[in-house]
């Protein structure tokens, strides 16, 4: 089946877009634009940086709730956006695990956390515990592990076949990811506003009720995933089996508040057609 729904970002106000859907079963119902372009991730970035976290957990050169980050802040906290870190700087602006402060400069703590446990640059473990694995070859980190990667609807659909089945971590831990940390802390999300609560799991952000939200209104309360400022998402809806990713080179602003919602919703309804 081929999900002429995906065509829809024909209509956006972009210069250039590529989407495409995976199922759980690693079946790619169907794709649109060009998905072998590298576009820039913006926080697209995260998803792929605590999976590499995970990875180090996994083989036990971290632990989760071991110290990182700022004073009585732990992997955790930086992983779930609530180390007291701001957004963009490296200055506490609230005590671990009271507010969920969405924080770039958390996750750059936490790739020189990783890069000093396993002794290898923190784009170089993504590569060798992620990308290369996966076979995401046009997939790529060049700075900050909150924002600085660069990857292909076609790779990302790869990473988004494991999120749904994993076969690099347990599937215990990934379970873990995409379950609530730190219940009922409130906080902003950005270009969203403010959510209470503004639920997170490790990496990952979870759409639970937030309204407005970047997702469609028949996106289950399950559905998990990220979107960045270069106008880029990958969601994963468990309910639904199947997982999207679409690429923009436009930055992310009114058109995207307005145009991604009815997206997902369109190729929800496709694929849950009969």
């Amino acid at each position: 089946m081929s999900l002429h729904n995906l065509a829809l970002i024909e209509n956006w106000p972009v210069p250039t877009a590529a989407a495409g859907v995976v199922r759980a079963d690693g079946t790619v119902p169907g794709t649109h634009g060009p998905t072998a372009h590298r576009f820039p991730l913006a926080s697209v970035t995260k998803p792929l940086a605590a999976y590499a976290a995970l990875v180090a957990y996994e083989e036990g050169a971290i632990e989760l709730d071991e110290p990182a980050g700022p004073p009585g802040s732990t992997v955790r906290h930086l992983l779930a956006h609530t180390s007291g870190l701001a957004f963009d700087e490296h200055r506490v602006t609230a005590p671990p695990g009271q507010r969920r402060l969405y924080s770039n400069a958390g996750f750059e703590q936490l790739g020189d956390h990783l890069a000093k446990a396993t002794e290898i640059p923190f784009a170089e473990y993504l590569h060798q515990a992620v990308l290369a694995p996966l076979g995401m070859n046009a997939t790529s980190l060049n700075g900050s592990p909150a924002k600085d990667g660069t990857s292909t609807v076609e790779d990302l659909l790869l990473f988004a076949a494991e999120l749904q089945a994993p076969r690099l971590l347990d599937p215990r831990t990934v379970a873990e990811a995409m379950t609530v940390q730190y219940p009922g802390t409130k906080g902003v999300l950005p270009g969203y506003g403010h959510q209470n609560p503004n639920d997170w799991g490790l990496g990952f952000e979870i759409r639970d009720s937030k309204s407005p939200h970047w997702t469609g209104s028949s996106s289950s309360p399950r559905t998990f995933g990220h979107f960045g400022q270069s106008g880029t998402f990958l969601w994963v809806d468990p309910v639904a089996g199947a997982a999207c990713v679409a690429l923009t080179d436009r930055a992310f602003g009114p058109w995207a508040v307005e145009a991604w919602p009815p997206f997902t919703d369109a190729v929800l309804t496709e694929l849950t057609a009969p």
